[in-house]
């Protein structure tokens, strides 16, 4: 059976990292593993994985490492999920561009839903720039890297009200409502807010 995708799942906790490698094996994908910074740089090199699955907190160099790499060298999409989400931490995942943000602790259960929802947003990306560059007679771009600000602010909504992701989602599109406003202008607006907070002297 053909993989549903190639998944780069990066934890340093190795309990967390077998957790969430067998969940996505056995939902379908295709999953490299790695539990450091620079090992999971060189399997994405070799691998070219679709996308990554990672921690925020590690030694060496951090998600946040990783991910800078990811987006400029190899134009790989990425996800974090993670144990912090202060508001200096949210400003960095949204300015990365992040396809998604997950709080722990979460269960496979709850990961996996995240993952084929980013892989479809990231085909459906793909296939319209295919689309575009066909209309205009030039090569798609090698990846989009829009930030996924609806799915970032439902992670900010799921640590601050011990919310699952569908809750979460559910609130956000209660309050966009409510504003009279999309969901996408909601969530730029509570993510804005985020990153006004982490900014220095605010606090």
């Amino acid at each position: 059976m053909t993989a549903k995708g190639k998944i780069l799942v990066v934890d340093d906790d190795r309990l967390v990292l077998a957790t969430v490698t067998h969940g996505l094996a056995q939902a379908g994908y295709e999953v490299i593993d790695a539990d450091n910074g620079d090992d999971a740089i060189l399997l994405a090199r070799k691998h070219r994985p679709e996308l990554a699955l990672l921690d925020i907190r590690m030694e060496g160099k951090n998600g946040f490492d990783v991910a800078a790499y990811l987006r400029e060298s190899c134009h790989i999409p990425f996800m974090f999920l993670s144990a912090f989400s202060d508001p200096d931490t949210v400003a960095q995942v949204a300015a990365l561009g992040a396809v998604a943000y997950m709080v722990k602790p979460l269960d496979v259960g709850q990961i996996v839903p995240t993952v084929e929802a980013a892989f479809e947003r990231l085909r459906a990306q793909r296939a319209e720039a295919a689309a575009q560059a066909q209309t205009r007679g030039s090569k798609p771009p090698a990846q989009a890297h829009a930030p996924e600000v609806v799915s970032l602010a439902a992670g900010v909504l799921m640590h601050r009200y011990s919310l699952s992701r569908g809750e979460a989602f559910e609130r956000l599109q209660r309050i966009a409502a409510v504003a009279d406003v999309s969901l996408q202008e909601q969530a730029e607006r509570l993510v804005r807010a985020v990153e006004e907070l982490a900014r220095p002297g605010v606090l």
